[in-house]
């Protein structure tokens, strides 16, 4: 790539990985952050979807095992999970595409408004009176529409996937909020690494930078995954409502403004 930066851009760039690692960690939505950073130092749309892709890898997939490590996702009981995910993220890339994105822009907004108004007056959304934890695997079927479903969504546009992962999953399968957030980290990974295939194919991804952020992510996605185990809810539910009303705003304004 032939795109230069000035020494302070890397600096900025650095910073605000650590903390879209953070936020993405717990309760996802770093994209607020990272995308638009990569825009402001001239990174051109594609290229820095592309290089936001492997950047957010490095965050995901430190996060999902920060989970792992502390028995809050167990991978077997998860496969179906799994495997839809990684197909349906290979289908919403391809639609992308195929399909009027227009519509969607005008749609996500309400959808995740909805997301935020439910959190804010069901007592069970996040998962505050769920304690026990499932000893085998949730239903295939249940497995199977939800990673089909969101891992094409994250495929297709993916702002607010952190979201949808976690409170589908509380509601689907019972899981504590912690589980859940484990559960979100590990199959956004799984999308995130199918769509960076896609933009690596493409050529759209500008790989030293992406490298650069991903690392920064990486501190922070470790940071942010350790906080949230060690404080839970009462750590997790505030700043879970600040970025789903932020990604809703954020989406309002550049679907409707």
């Amino acid at each position: 790539m032939d795109l230069l930066l000035e020494p302070s851009h890397w600096g900025l760039l650095a910073l605000i990985g650590i903390v879209a690692g953070f936020i993405d960690a717990i309760v996802g939505g770093g994209g607020l952050l990272s995308i638009p950073a990569l825009l402001s130092v001239g990174v051109p749309p594609h290229l820095a979807l592309g290089t936001n892709k492997l950047a957010a890898c490095f965050g995901s997939i430190t996060s999902a095992y920060t989970y792992y490590k502390q028995q809050l996702f167990t991978p077997k009981f998860w496969r179906t999970t799994a495997i839809t995910t990684f197909i349906g993220a290979i289908l919403g890339s391809l639609l992308v595409f195929m399909v009027d994105a227009a519509s969607l822009e005008k749609l996500l907004p309400l959808l995740i408004i909805v997301i935020a108004i439910y959190t804010l007056i069901s007592p069970q959304a996040l998962g505050q009176n769920i304690t026990s934890v499932p000893n085998q695997t949730s239903s295939h079927t249940k497995q199977s529409a939800q990673g089909i479903m969101l891992g094409g969504y994250d495929g297709f546009a993916g702002p607010g996937i952190g979201a949808f992962w976690t409170v589908s999953s509380i509601k689907l399968h019972k899981l504590p909020l912690l589980h859940s957030c484990g559960l979100a980290r590990a199959m956004t990974s799984i999308s995130n690494v199918t769509a960076l295939v896609v933009f690596a194919l493409l050529d759209q991804v500008y790989w030293v930078l992406g490298f650069w952020m991903g690392l920064s992510m990486m501190a922070g996605a470790a940071i942010g995954a350790k906080s949230a185990i060690r404080f839970g809810i009462p750590f997790v539910k505030p700043i879970f409502i600040i970025m789903v009303v932020a990604i809703a705003g954020h989406l309002s304004w550049s679907a409707w403004a």
